[in-house]
């Protein structure tokens, strides 16, 4: 069994002393590595073993960082403040998320047919595998809410014939999708709006799609959140919604929140240093009851989260391999944190603690014709909806 001297040098000799015969509590050995205080020569090796290196225990720091941000951000989640939250991470540069999201900008998960595809490869076949689910057909008015850069936007417009309004309080992410769409001549098709969600305007889409963006919205404004889509959804159109989750701790789970100690740690990590104020990581039963309460009825899921797990294995092998150019600009700590953030996040992924579902609902209408899907063992791969640039026509 590994020690933990054998793949982390603590430089502080307070650490050291301290954590000389007990296990070091892993957000301590976080914050430590993050400032120098320790080194991980190889971040990999580490967290394979981490359960016989690290405790997954509560720290005062935690406690701090509940009473003073976490709790205080869960009660009050106004426009204000989620722009600001978002903005301090989505707006940090768009250098600083290309050295790992590489050419196609998308900041969720890909969906891989085979492991050897690549990354871009997997991001354009989750983004097919989207507007198939959706039934995207060309004309149709398709809202992307929490748009990123702006790359499904665009995807829907050149492929499916889709008329595409991607809505995001990043102003860069923003800027950024409508020049790329300005690029590719689709400029009167697509378009990217800087505006909250609570805020977009008052008119009917065909279909919506919703990625890895409802987590942000905080489980405060569940309600509100699922009125608008539905306030904006064609009574006959489409609602795909996908978020990762965290799990419920069942018999491993402690007090007090319920989680198993590594769910709950790593949690709070993300929350603290990753993604502020996105405390709508439910499990998928929460979530699904919420989209039922507010009027929706479910047509399918799927788990992706296997293909999260490669997708982040990916974003950090490019994140390594652009080690010095983001030392360069933001400096080693910014570095060392996302080297944490994205080798144990996709372990997480892989081993259940965050799950990420891909949800397909419509109005829970009497009139909403239900027999769209007759014929169709799987809409993801239906033979009457396809991309009008492949020869397919889409109905």
């Amino acid at each position: 069994m590994a020690k933990l001297s054998d793949l982390v040098t603590l430089r502080s000799d307070a650490l050291a002393a301290k954590y000389a015969s007990r296990p070091i509590p892993m957000a301590t050995l976080i914050e430590a590595y993050c400032t120098g205080a320790a080194d991980i020569p190889d971040i990999d090796a580490f967290l394979d073993a981490r359960r016989d290196l690290v405790s997954f225990t509560i720290t005062p720091a935690h406690v701090r960082f509940l009473v003073t941000r976490m709790v205080p951000e869960w009660l009050v989640h106004s426009r204000a403040q989620d722009r600001r939250i978002v903005r301090d991470h989505y707006d940090r540069g768009d250098d600083f998320f290309g050295w790992f999201l590489g050419e196609t900008m998308v900041y969720t998960s890909g969906y891989f047919t085979s492991d050897s595809e690549s990354l871009e490869q997997a991001q354009k076949n989750k983004m097919d595998l989207v507007c198939r689910k959706l039934m995207v057909r060309p004309g149709d008015e398709l809202l992307d809410i929490g748009c990123g850069w702006g790359t499904l936007a665009a995807h829907a417009a050149r492929h499916y014939g889709a008329r595409s309004t991607g809505v995001t309080v990043a102003q860069r992410g923003a800027a950024f999708g409508n020049a790329a769409i300005a690029r590719q001549g689709l400029s009167g098709q697509a378009r990217i709006e800087c505006v909250d969600y609570r805020d977009i305007p008052r008119k009917k889409f065909d279909r919506i799609v919703s990625l890895e963006m409802v987590e942000h919205v905080g489980v405060k404004n569940l309600a509100t959140y699922f009125q608008v889509v539905r306030d904006r959804l064609a009574d006959d159109g489409h609602f795909l919604l996908q978020w990762c989750g965290l799990r419920p701790g069942g018999e491993q789970g402690v007090p007090p929140a319920g989680m198993r100690p590594e769910d709950m740690v790593w949690g709070l990590f993300m929350n603290e240093f990753i993604f502020s104020g996105a405390d709508a990581s439910l499990p998928l039963g929460a979530m699904v009851t919420a989209m039922e309460k507010a009027g929706f009825e479910v047509h399918s899921t799927e788990n992706l989260s296997v293909h999260y797990a490669r997708t982040i294995r990916r974003w950090h092998d490019n994140w390594r391999r652009n080690r010095a150019d983001v030392v360069g600009a933001y400096g080693e700590r910014w570095f060392r944190l996302w080297d944490v953030f994205l080798a144990w996040s996709w372990r997480i992924a892989l081993q259940g603690t965050s799950a990420c579902y891909q949800v397909l609902a419509h109005k829970n209408l009497d009139a909403f014709d239900r027999t769209f899907s007759l014929g169709r063992p799987s809409l993801a791969s239906s033979p009457r909806i396809g991309r009008v640039d492949s020869g397919v026509a889409a109905e």
